[in-house]
Order: structure tokens, then C-alpha cells, then sequence
């Protein structure tokens, strides 16, 4: 029986020269010519792949991975379950992808921890999305902070399903007073896209506010991350 083909194995035959070879030098001279933002989403994917791929096209399946997932960022987000879906993808490939998910997560981390997190809110707002937005499951994530406002630790509590993730006020102070926390900002994601917060999302909230005001405890915040944007329940005044 002839093994199933995979993307290393997809390859021309010897005498050929690929007639993709061209383009991929192409690309990459645009790319450290004009920088990223002159490629479209579907030719960073192209980039993106090519170490995964070197005997392959990679053009056609950017875009199928696009045509499913919507963006760059959905693609790279995606779990691997459901990017095995896309015919063409293997282990490389995902390994790729999640690979450059990684690197934005800890350059995301890196430049807020280099910063006051008050006064870098749209840092703290990139940094939840690119860590959560595209997750398939709901996770709530405290940022603990020190009186300075600096992070003392990033840390997800639970994670859930698809529409729910169970969160104990108790524990989240119990965690913070551990830290020696004077802050924290709550984060959780709705893997539906749509970060509307919900009824339990603001009573949630209320609780770990009133068990922290005593305490000496602010909540500076609860975001809710979707990758159709964000909502602030602080800034709709619901806490």
C-alpha cells in the first residue's frame, strides 16, 4: 500500500526546478525590502510556511487556511484539531504555526512586563488578545500587580469549555494576598467572538471586588477578549 502522502514528502521530481522557486525569492526580498505590513495576510502565511514546507507551494494553502480561519491571527490560534481539517496540513506545518503563536505570546509578555501596566493600557489590551482571543475554550486569567502597577505575575486560573469557566472569588484574593498583590486586572476570552460580558461575568466581578476592597485589594479591571474586539467592564461602568 503507498504510505499517505504528508508535507515533507510532497516534493517535484528531481530533474524539475519548482515554479514556485522564484516567487519565494521574490517574497522574501519584499519582505525585508518593504517590511511586513506590504504583505497581505495570505503571503505572510506563505512565509510563514516555508520552512515547513520547502518542496511545496505554499500559496494555495495560505489561503485555504485563510478561506477557514478568517485571519493571519485566527490561523496561528487555531487548534491543531481543527487545522488538520485543512488538506496539506501536517505535523510541520502546525508546528510552524504554533511556533510563531508562541513568539507573539512572549514578545506580547515581555513588552508588558517591561512597562507600568496603567499607564501602557493598550499594551495590556494587545497582550490579553494575543494570548486569548482565539482560544477555543474559555480560560480566566489574573494579572497580579504590585503598588507601582507593575506585573508581579500573569497566571491563568481555570480553563473552561467552549462557554463557561468556572472562577472562585475566594481563591482569586487567596492568590493575590500569596503575591503580595496590591491589583489585579481580570481577563477571560468568549471563544464565540463577541466579548460582550455576560450577567454572571458582572456578578462575578461585583464578588471578587467585594471580598477585595477590605483587604486592601483593587480591581483595576475585568477585560473580556474575543477576536471581534474587547470589552472593559470598567470602562462600561459595571464595576
Amino acid at each position: 500500500m503507498a504510505a499517505k502522502p504528508s508535507d515533507e514528502q510532497d516534493q517535484p521530481g528531481p530533474a524539475e526546478t519548482p515554479h514556485y522557486h522564484g516567487h519565494r525569492t521574490r517574497l522574501r526580498e519584499r519582505f525585508h525590502s518593504a517590511g511586513p505590513d506590504a504583505l497581505s495576510d495570505y503571503e505572510l502565511l506563505e512565509l510563514a510556511l516555508f520552512a515547513a514546507l520547502p518542496r511545496r507551494d505554499t500559496k494555495p494553502l495560505a489561503k485555504s487556511l485563510l478561506r477557514k480561519f478568517g485571519s493571519f491571527a485566527e490561523v496561528i490560534h487555531a487548534p491543531a484539531t481543527r487545522l488538520r481539517e485543512v488538506d496539506g496540513i501536517g505535523d510541520a506545518s502546525i508546528n510552524q504555526l504554533k511556533l510563531i503563536a508562541a513568539a507573539a505570546h512572549r514578545v506580547a509578555r515581555g513588552e508588558l512586563k517591561q512597562r507600568t501596566a496603567l499607564s501602557s493600557w493598550n499594551d495590556v489590551i494587545d497582550y490579553c488578545r494575543t494570548a486569548m482571543a482565539f482560544a477555543d475554550k474559555e480560560q480566566f486569567r489574573i494579572l497580579f500587580l504590585d503598588k507601582r502597577n507593575q506585573l508581579i505575575a500573569d497566571e491563568v486560573q481555570q480553563t473552561g469549555t467552549v462557554d463557561h469557566t468556572p472562577v472562585y472569588p475566594r481563591e482569586v484574593i487567596k492568590r493575590a494576598l500569596e503575591l503580595s498583590a496590591t491589583a489585579i486586572i481580570l481577563v477571560h476570552n468568549h471563544p464565540s467572538g463577541d466579548p460582550t460580558p455576560s450577567q454572571a461575568d458582572i456578578q462575578m466581578t461585583k464578588a471578587i471586588v467585594d471580598i477585595a476592597a477590605p483587604l486592601g485589594i483593587s480591581v483595576h479591571d475585568h477585560i473580556i477578549v474575543g477576536k471581534n474586539g474587547h470589552a472593559s467592564l470598567k470602562g462600561m461602568r459595571l464595576i
